[in-house]
């Protein structure tokens, strides 16, 4: 499958979001909607694309020679926690456009892209008035899509994060909403919980792309085998099918590839993140089909020759962790600090890590996700809408009257459900 040169240049028309085409206006990287990436997926059935965490620029520039070579949309992304206003990376939400937007002008990447704000975090109410106030400056910086993650408080109050927050989002962008903090095995999501923000959300016509779960999986570094619980995840997006709203599945790292094709091939999953792996292997360390770093016998991260990094860049960047006390978990925060001093490294190494990331996204996307051939599909839906706003998959169904302050208070009550352990579990 392939995109002629006229249909390119006519999705490159009229698909790209007024950000992008005010941020870019000479560029011809086709940047879309996260709802563009989202329908080509479905489009194909029994398929999911990366979400990369873009944590530094090598891996924006690796996922993007994997989703050229495999034909396929994809999505790159970064969380609050990654970078936001306390990043800890060197990419962040105001400055990860205009790097996608570059990297895809100087490769040649033609397929087509969304800029995703994943995690956008509200942990308390307090929060709410910085993000009315931040919100509209990220998609003023060539956001395209973003996660409003309000999963860390009581249900009703997620709900009304999230009716709060939607009216600064554009009605093109692409929207995430999430159920149940990433916890592992413990708090798992249930159908009630996620009918109850879907229907919420519906009544108010407020109609999300993707909803995250707390399915099995956790964040960063994967020690355990349980991982994602595909019949519950199925269940769950049985149970929303009339409100057409796909899976985003979160902490892909810890999971093998067998159970990461099951989710493809069995929910209505679109959407699949992939942060700590991609991290990994672009500084040459050792990983398993987990996209777990393996350790040594004394329990420290293997350095494969000649991989990655250099040997010598590696031992500077183990000693700053070590000097910082920091355990394996956060050797994710040498991402910032160490950014300037990889730029700096002679060509042909920042190119071997971009190519470590390309062949480990390229496999995930051809031989794990069925993401093969989705791009032709995204460019599809927009020339068939004509216009870089593809619309909601679904109209109202619920009744707002139903769906008042006071009533969500009283159906939130009577959810109950085991939320599993407190603490503060990160993005």
């Amino acid at each position: 499958m392939s995109v002629s040169r006229a249909d390119f240049d006519q999705a490159l028309s009229v698909g790209r979001p007024p950000n992008v085409v005010k941020l870019f206006p000479n560029s011809r990287a086709l940047i879309v909607s996260g709802k563009v990436i989202d329908r080509g997926l479905m489009a194909k059935g029994k398929a999911m694309t990366i979400a990369a965490n873009g944590r530094n620029n090598f891996i924006i520039r690796g996922a993007l020679m994997a989703a050229q070579r495999a034909n396929a949309a994809i999505i790159i992304e970064i969380a609050r926690s990654e970078g936001g206003a306390n990043a800890y990376c060197p990419v962040n939400y105001w400055n990860m456009a205009r790097q996608v937007d570059q990297a895809m002008n100087e490769l040649g990447i033609t397929v087509p892209v969304a800029i995703h704000a994943d995690h956008y975090g509200i942990k308390k109410e307090s929060d709410l008035d910085f993000a009315k106030v931040e919100i509209p400056t990220i998609f003023e910086a060539g956001i395209t899509s973003i996660a409003i993650d309000a999963s860390h408080l009581p249900d009703d109050k997620n709900l009304l994060s999230n009716l709060a927050l939607a009216q600064f989002v554009p009605s093109w962008a692409g929207l995430e909403t999430e159920i149940g903090e990433i916890k592992g095995d413990q708090g798992l999501s249930s159908a009630e919980e996620a009918l109850f923000l879907i229907q919420g959300l519906n009544a108010h016509n407020i109609f999300p792309d993707w909803i995250a779960l707390n399915n099995g999986t956790t964040h960063g570094i994967e020690e355990s085998g349980q991982g994602i619980q595909v019949e519950l995840t199925a269940d769950i997006h049985a149970k929303l099918a009339p409100y057409r709203i796909s899976g985003a599945q979160h902490g892909t790292s810890g999971n093998s590839s067998e159970r990461l094709r099951e989710i493809a091939a069995k929910t209505a999953t679109t959407k699949a993140n992939v942060a700590t792996a991609l991290q990994m292997i672009s500084w040459g360390l050792e990983v398993n089909d987990y996209g777990n770093a393996i350790l040594d016998a004394d329990g420290n991260f293997i350095k494969v020759k000649d991989a990655g990094v250099t040997e010598a860049m590696w031992r500077q960047m183990v000693e700053y962790a070590e000097g910082k006390g920091w355990k394996k978990g956060n050797y994710k925060s040498l991402n910032l600090p160490f950014e300037p001093k990889l730029l700096g490294q002679p060509q042909p190494i920042r190119e071997r890590m971009a190519r470590r990331v390309e062949e480990f996204v390229y496999n995930l996307l051809v031989n794990v996700f069925n993401a093969q051939d989705t791009a032709p599909l995204a460019v599809a839906a927009i020339l068939e809408k004509g216009s870089h706003d593809l619309g909601a998959k679904v109209g109202r169904i619920e009744n707002p009257a139903e769906w008042s302050g006071e009533l969500i208070a009283k159906r939130a009550a009577a959810l109950g459900g085991d939320k599993g352990p407190a603490g503060d579990f990160d993005d």
